[in-house]
């Protein structure tokens, strides 16, 4: 009887032992049920036979929006190949549970060959097509800080509904090896009105109108205040700033009103101590307020605090102007040569010191052809020299002289006349020059040798 109990325990151990191992066995072999690999149904089926169901699977390649189909590409089939079997096989053994489970389980798996269709084709025609579709798409707008009229402005921003493509993509590479790809919307995002950004822009441009630039015009510095004269002004998102010139261009012309002497009237002290007004001709210089008011933005907007002017002009001979650092005697200064047509005499100093006086003979007035008034500039010096021209009663000429200094662009200048026999005051009334200042020869060696390019010369 004993013996016959023993024979049934150990037989159902047995069994038990089997059943056991034919479990195990069976789980050690094939995919719980409820287990898809890239969305395709491998439960029951051992390594072998999940390959080969990969291996057929067809993908669709549609992609989605939420709902909506944005692409439709062409069906193909999953790159698997028998050299992947190891991938599955370790899937199979990653899920394995001793006892049958039911849990659902996808497995993401990309096969040893590289699905250059997926990876590389497909997904650059869906961004294509994403980016044709924001073209017709409502765009965000950032909020945007500005100055208007000296005050700091901040619009409200704008949602859009223009997709975040760089999102959707990163959402597409998540999904690369399942049939239909479906990505979740995402939106290009606005910069709102309470972003930090936005909080820097304000503060760049608070920062901003309290600037100030110091302008050096000669021997003068003007303090220019941003609070006064920015008025109107845009930020970028890197901070840089923008600005409106148009009240730094009206300060820079009022500066070169006051103080710049081209083109306007001279009051000169002669060598008697009399002050006469003579008209600027050639001499002279000004600003240009349109280049000189861009280099006083750009030191606002770059926050330099010093600036020295540097786009100054003139006329005749030097456009670059003449006489900006004579800041004496009206904007001459204490170096120049004066000619008095009454007196028929030149004067010449130097550093406020005369240096030389003689008499001269200048144009000849009973025919109009008087040695023109006006606060010239010595455009160079020749020596020798060929003057040709024309004279009333002479016609052509031609002739040699030893020493030439110019300084008006119609010809008239300083010169020896060794032809001349009249160097009375008085000659200059029906014997004087076609224009120029004769000058005696036994002299004008030295005369030539005081006279330097670009000093003033001032005729009256």
């Amino acid at each position: 009887m004993r013996k016959n109990k023993l024979i049934i325990v150990s037989s159902f151990i047995i069994i038990i032992a089997i059943i056991f191992s034919g479990v195990y066995y069976y789980q050690s072999n094939h995919f719980n049920a409820h287990i898809t690999i890239n969305n395709t149904k491998a439960g029951g089926l051992t390594a072998e036979q999940a390959l080969k169901k990969l291996k057929s699977t067809v993908l669709k390649n549609d992609v989605y929006i939420g709902k909506d189909l944005i692409f439709n590409g062409k069906d193909t089939k999953m790159e698997f190949t028998s050299k992947d079997l190891a991938s599955v096989e370790k899937l199979l053994k990653s899920q394995q549970t001793f006892w049958p489970s039911s849990k659902e389980k996808n497995f993401s798996l990309q096969p040893g060959k590289v699905d250059l269709y997926r990876s590389q084709t497909m997904k650059k025609l869906a961004e294509e097509k994403l980016l044709y579709m924001n073209k017709s798409l409502l765009a965000p707008k950032d909020a945007e800080v500005r100055l208007e009229q000296g005050k700091i402005a901040v619009s409200k921003s704008v949602d859009g509904k223009q997709y975040d493509i760089t999102q959707l993509l990163k959402d597409y590479q998540k999904q690369e090896y399942t049939s239909e790809i479906f990505l979740k919307p995402e939106y290009i995002q606005p910069i709102k009105e309470d972003s930090p950004i936005i909080k820097k822009e304000e503060n760049k441009l608070k920062e901003l109108v309290q600037r100030t630039v110091d302008y050096k015009v000669q021997d003068k510095v003007y303090s220019l205040q941003g609070s006064d004269l920015i008025q109107n002004a845009t930020v970028t998102k890197d901070l840089k700033v923008t600005i409106n010139s148009e009240e730094i261009k009206n300060k820079i012309n009022d500066i070169n009103e006051a103080q710049s002497t081209l083109n306007k009237d001279f009051k000169f002290k002669t060598h008697s101590g009399s002050v006469v007004s003579v008209k600027g001709e050639s001499y002279g210089w000004a600003i240009n307020v349109t280049k000189e008011s861009n280099r006083v933005k750009e030191a606002f907007e770059k926050g330099e605090k010093s600036l020295e002017a540097g786009s100054i002009y003139g006329s005749g001979w030097s456009t670059y102007g003449t006489g900006y650092h004579a800041t004496t005697n009206d904007g001459i200064g204490s170096t120049y040569a004066e000619v008095s047509i009454k007196d028929q005499r030149i004067w010449i100093y130097k550093n406020g010191k005369l240096v030389f006086t003689t008499n001269v003979v200048t144009g000849r007035h009973n025919t109009n052809e008087d040695t023109p008034p006006g606060v010239w500039y010595v455009m160079y010096k020749e020596t020798p020299s060929v003057l040709e021209g024309t004279s009333v009663g002479h016609g052509n000429y031609s002739v040699k002289v030893q020493y030439w200094a110019p300084f008006t662009l119609s010809g008239c200048g300083f010169h020896d006349a060794s032809w001349r026999t009249n160097w009375t005051s008085t000659a200059y009334l029906t014997a004087g020059s076609g224009g120029c200042v004769n000058t005696p020869s036994s002299v004008m060696k030295t005369v030539y040798n005081h006279l330097s390019k670009n000093e003033p010369v001032v005729v009256y």
